[in-house]
């Protein structure tokens, strides 16, 4: 398994290809390229249509998958707002690649697992892992992740939604050898290939996990037997004061989504506050909730989400044999908008990881795994790694 990743700054779209498929070309050093990751900066938009048949031309035999973002990530950097195309390309022996494009009409109506299955058409038995790459403005990404969840449970999906389109129709999808309007585009990765993921939600916990004592829905209404607003209120002035800041504009929810309860550090789904009633001390919480669930509040800052990363990288890294690949799926509000300064996540992995090849793009939401079911998210960095099979 080779990788090699490749990123131009260049305006002229025919120019930026050029130098971006030579280089992957020289990273491959002869390997043919099997799959090839394409991001390009909503700068290079009207000349997209072009993209599969300069892959073509460029990497013949090579299944071309991407979509346009308002930040690009290549060759282990990232560019916010400025024009940018990336390549990130693989020469994968042993790997079966399954691509399959599906428009929200394609979708089915359920999460039936077997209807799911025979619409993606790809066999569980091989044990398929998913990238995914969606354009948030014509399809319900989250229908799409439940039914691939109920359909492959054991499969990991990672991937994220298109950016820098305001309305629909203005993101382009990649698949083979067509540019997308709209849709899905998907991969399913099977053979000699296994994919770690790496979820970077950025936040901290505050005060103590607690259990779901009452909820309906998405609301929650008491944990341990009290309003939660009240435990808000007797948290606050526990905290030290750049918490107490925090509380004003980065206060979470984390829900732990293991079926049992038993809490994992950084496995609790991070999902927004969205209301409050004064009168009873509920809160209106971003997710689906259910009885006896571990729940605790969460801060999110630039220094937590480093700390987060860094904490995952560490991990990852701990477990020895590095990544011939990867790729990184940052959330539009990550990057300099957060850090104070471009590179910082692709920095950070290069200095925990190595220098391996990383490609991918800033989301409009990413697509990635917490406490074994898959879920989309916001803010998170989500990364996947690629190496051979262990034998």
């Amino acid at each position: 398994m080779r990788w090699a990743s490749a990123l131009s700054g260049k305006e002229r779209t025919e120019e930026a290809f050029a130098d971006a498929a030579a280089e992957v070309r020289r990273g491959l050093s002869g390997a043919p390229a099997d799959l090839v990751l394409a991001f390009a900066s909503p700068h290079h938009l009207e000349a997209c249509a072009r993209l599969p048949s300069l892959v073509e031309t460029a990497l013949p035999g090579a299944l071309l998958a991407g979509c346009t973002g308002r930040g690009i990530i290549g060759a282990g950097h990232e560019v916010e707002d400025a024009p940018a195309l990336s390549l990130t390309a693989a020469s994968l022996p042993g790997v079966r690649l399954t691509p399959f494009h599906l428009d929200q009409s394609d979708l089915p109506g359920s999460a039936d697992a077997q209807e799911w299955r025979e619409t993606v058409d790809v066999d569980p038995a091989t044990k398929p892992q998913f990238l995914l790459l969606a354009d948030p403005l014509t399809v319900d990404a989250p229908a799409l992740i439940a039914g691939l969840d109920a359909a492959y449970p054991a499969s990991s999906k990672i991937g994220g939604l298109a950016s820098g389109g305001p309305v629909p129709g203005a993101n382009r999808v990649f698949l083979g050898g067509r540019a997308y309007r709209s849709g899905v585009a998907g991969v399913a990765l099977a053979g000699n290939v296994a994919v770690e993921t790496i979820v970077a939600q950025g936040c901290r916990p505050v005060g103590n996990p607690m259990i779901a004592t009452r909820c309906h829905g998405n609301v929650l209404h008491e944990v341990d037997g009290r309003a939660p607003l009240e435990v808000l209120r007797e948290l606050h002035p526990s905290l030290p004061p750049r918490d107490q800041e925090l509380f004003r504009h980065s206060l979470f929810l984390g829900v732990e989504m293991r079926q049992a309860v038993e809490y994992r550090e950084g496995e609790l789904l991070v999902r927004n506050l969205m209301g409050m009633d004064p009168k009873t001390g509920a809160l209106v919480v971003g997710a689906e909730l259910h009885p006896m669930q571990v729940v605790q509040f969460l801060l999110r800052d630039a220094r937590t989400a480093e700390e987060d990363l860094t904490r995952l990288l560490d991990r990852s890294a701990a477990r020895g044999r590095p990544p011939s690949g990867a790729l990184l799926f940052s959330c539009l509000g990550r990057g300099a908008h957060l850090f104070g300064r471009p590179d910082h996540d692709t920095d950070l992995f290069r200095a925990k990881v190595g220098a391996v090849p990383l490609g991918g793009f800033f989301c409009n939401g990413e697509i990635g795994p917490v406490g074994g079911a898959t879920f989309l998210h916001g803010y998170t960095s989500a990364f996947a790694l690629f190496r051979e099979a262990a034998s």
